[in-house]
């Protein structure tokens, strides 16, 4: 089945008098959405207790979750403090969603620096080994995916190869494609359904089988300069990409199932009602 839901919480949420977030997932059930992603981006801090609460509202409204680990993970390092603390912000990452009953963890897997890229790729790849073995003595990946994000600055290490390359390392990687960040790094490049599609075929060709069809989208309009993503922004901002219809449009076409996120600055809940009803009339097209 494919979900579709917000990256943390919209402002009308909050300007309906809302405050907390487990408060949420009756709010967008009732938007008919399905899905939700709860950021760590600046730590994870949260109790058992708090994180039970959250996914036990989750599960009785119906909605799907996933969670952020936090924004600063770099694996392409060879400090040895920082290569801990990376393992570190996982463990805590997968933990939290284990108390959750969150499915997956999207995180950024790091930057090339003064690196050489392939030099940066390989400590990535070799770190990520590290972790997944690590998480698996603390049998935090039974239930728990890791999923690396296509990154929207050119100099962060993200590409679509570069993520299908890590999700190669284990089978139970699963490719979160941002296709905002991917507009982004290519400087404006998905404007056509081809541009889609070139996409959806290389996880198809290059990975396949369930992580082909049930993969990560995170999707929102994207501002960008020469060095890649500035800042997201919201679809009823007008001359900024890219857009959903295209995507929706495949999606329906060729029966994929995604986990669809929506990060618009401030309307995520709004504009992921806005996907699902694209996706929604394209079904009905067939």
């Amino acid at each position: 089945m494919i979900l579709f839901g917000p990256a943390g919480n919209s402002e009308s949420f909050y300007n309906e008098g809302h405050k907390r977030t487990v408060e949420a997932f009756s709010w967008i059930r009732d938007k008919g959405l399905n899905a939700y992603e709860y950021s760590f981006g600046r730590g994870v801090r949260i109790k058992e207790q708090t994180a039970a609460a959250i996914g036990l509202e989750a599960a009785k409204n119906g909605v799907c979750l996933s969670v952020h680990a936090p924004y600063y993970i770099n694996l392409a390092t060879q400090e040895l403090e920082k290569a801990q603390n990376n393992v570190r912000y996982l463990k805590e990452s997968a933990t939290a969603a284990k108390w959750m009953g969150a499915k997956r963890v999207v995180f950024h897997p790091g930057s090339q620096g003064k690196l050489k890229r392939s030099d940066a790729f390989e400590y990535i790849k070799a770190a990520l080994k590290t972790a997944i073995e690590y998480l698996d003595d603390l049998e935090l990946l039974s239930n728990v995916a890791l999923c690396p994000e296509t990154m929207g600055r050119i100099k962060q290490i993200g590409d679509l190869d570069e993520v299908i390359g890590l999700c190669k390392i284990d089978e139970r990687l699963i490719p979160a494609i941002d296709f905002g960040h991917l507009h982004a790094r290519g400087l404006g490049a998905l404007k056509t359904e081809q541009d889609f599609a070139h996409i959806l075929d290389k996880l198809n060709n290059e990975l396949g089988g369930y992580r082909a069809k049930h993969f990560h989208v995170h999707f929102s309009k994207i501002e960008y300069t020469a060095k890649g993503e500035k800042k997201h922004r919201i679809f009823d901002d007008e001359g900024f990409g890219p857009d959903f219809t295209p995507l929706g449009r495949l999606i329906a076409q060729r029966g994929l199932e995604p986990t669809v996120i929506c990060e618009s600055k401030g309307t995520m809940a709004e504009d992921a009602v806005r996907m699902k009803k694209i996706y929604e009339q394209e079904l009905e097209k067939l």
